[in-house]
C-alpha cells in the first residue's frame, strides 16, 4: 500500500523524546531536548518572539521554525528544539491550511489591515457567489505576485526594507501551489464592506495576503486580509496547539511529555527502514548503504527518499538513493541521542 502523503493526519504519540539531566545556567526546567513543539502563536508577536521565548525556557540555543507568521497572525507555529532544527525544511515543505477574514471595499499598499489605504469602493453589490466565482481559477500551481511588505529579498534586502523607505520593490511573480479555498462565512453587517472567511489550503511560499488582494482587483472593489489564522501545518493542527505560555511554563517546570513532540513525526509518511549495527556504523560515517525499504518510496526533488533507524528505533538519518544500483545515501545525518546522566538502573 503506498504511504501517505508527507505531513497528512495528526502527529504520532509522543515518543523518543531526548532528555538529559544537565543544567545549564539559567535553565529551570534543566533539560536538554529534540523534538517538535506545536505552539499556538498569539497576535502581536513575531515568530521569532515565540523563538526566543522557547530558547529561554528550554535552555538551549539551537532552536527554530518552521514558516513565518506575520505579528498579527495567530495559530499554529511548530518549533523545532535541538537536533530536530534539522527537519525545519521537511516541515516547510507540507501543505498549510488557514482562516482569513478578507474585507471587500478597501485595499491597501501591503495587503492586510495595518496598511495604508489605496483605493476605496462601495462592495455592496458583491455576493458570496461572486466571491466563490472569482476564487475558482486559484487552484494548483499558480504564479503569485508577493506583497510589497513581505520578507522576500532582492540582493540581500528584505522587500518590507525598501517598501518602508518608500521604495517598493516590483517583485516578479513565482510559483506557489494553492489546494483549495472556500468562502465558510459571509458578512454583511457592514454592507459596503462585506467580509468574507476563507478556508484556505496550500503549499510553501504562498501569501494569503496576495490571494485577497488579487481577489479583490479581480471584482473590482480592492480588497484587503483584516486577519488570519493558521490551523494546520502538515501534521500539527491548531486544536492540538498549545498556547505560547502554557508552553513556557510546562518547559520551566520540565513537563516534556506533554509537549514535545518526538522529530521523526515529521517524516510520517516517508517510508522507514531499520538497519543492523554494521550499517548504522557505515550512515555515521556518511557511507552508502546497499537496502531497500519494505513498502514505497517518499518521491523527492532528487527521487526515492527514505529515512532510517537504529535497532533501538533511534532516528539516524534521511536517505536518498546512492552513486551505485541498489544503494542509498544519507543526506541527513542525525547525532547519537545525548545520554541520560542520572544514576544507572540496578535492576
Amino acid at each position: 500500500m503506498a504511504p501517505p502523503a508527507p505531513g497528512e493526519g495528526r502527529p504520532a504519540v509522543r515518543g523518543r523524546i531526548s532528555r538529559s539531566h544537565h543544567r545549564s545556567p539559567g535553565d529551570h526546567a534543566a533539560v536538554t531536548l529534540r523534538g517538535m513543539v506545536n505552539i499556538d502563536k498569539p497576535k502581536g508577536m513575531t515568530s521569532f518572539d515565540v523563538v526566543r521565548r522557547i530558547r529561554r525556557a528550554a535552555g538551549i540555543r539551537k532552536v527554530g521554525h518552521a514558516g513565518t507568521l506575520d505579528p498579527n497572525a495567530t495559530g499554529v507555529l511548530p518549533v523545532a528544539v535541538g537536533e530536530a532544527t534539522r527537519l525545519v525544511d521537511e516541515l516547510m515543505d507540507t501543505r498549510k491550511r488557514y482562516l482569513a477574514d478578507v474585507v471587500f471595499g478597501v485595499a491597501t499598499d501591503s495587503y492586510d489591515i495595518d496598511g495604508e489605504v489605496t483605493e476605496e469602493h462601495d462592495a455592496s453589490h458583491l455576493t458570496a457567489a461572486a466571491v466563490t466565482a472569482a476564487l475558482a481559477p486559484y487552484r494548483g500551481e499558480i504564479m503569485q505576485r508577493p506583497p510589497a511588505f513581505s520578507a522576500v529579498k532582492r540582493a540581500g534586502v528584505p522587500a518590507y526594507t525598501a517598501a518602508r523607505r518608500g521604495e517598493p520593490l516590483d517583485l516578479e511573480e513565482r510559483p506557489v501551489t494553492i489546494y483549495g479555498v472556500e468562502v465558510v462565512e459571509w458578512d454583511t453587517s457592514n454592507p459596503a464592506r462585506p467580509r468574507a472567511v476563507l478556508d484556505v489550503r496550500c503549499g510553501k511560499g504562498f501569501y494569503v495576503r496576495s490571494l485577497a488582494h488579487d481577489a479583490g482587483q479581480t471584482l473590482g472593489v480592492g480588497a484587503h486580509l483584516s486577519d488570519l489564522r493558521r490551523t494546520q501545518v502538515g501534521p500539527f493542527l491548531a486544536e492540538d496547539a498549545t498556547p505560547l505560555d502554557a508552553a513556557v511554563a510546562l518547559l520551566q517546570a520540565g513537563e516534556i511529555e506533554r509537549l514535545v513532540h518526538a522529530p521523526d513525526v515529521v517524516l510520517a509518511g516517508w517510508p522507514a527502514i531499520i538497519l543492523g549495527s554494521p550499517d548504522v556504523a557505515r550512515i555515521r560515517q556518511g557511507m552508502d548503504i546497499a537496502v531497500l525499504p519494505r513498502e514505497g518510496f517518499l518521491r523527492g526533488s532528487q527521487g526515492p527518499q527514505a529515512r532510517c533507524y537504529g535497532p533501538d528505533g533511534e532516528l539516524l538519518a534521511l536517505l536518498e538513493p546512492g552513486s551505485a544500483p541498489g544503494t542509498w545515501h544519507p543526506f541527513r545525518v542525525f547525532p547519537p541521542e545525548p545520554q541520560s546522566q542520572s544514576a544507572p538502573s540496578t535492576r
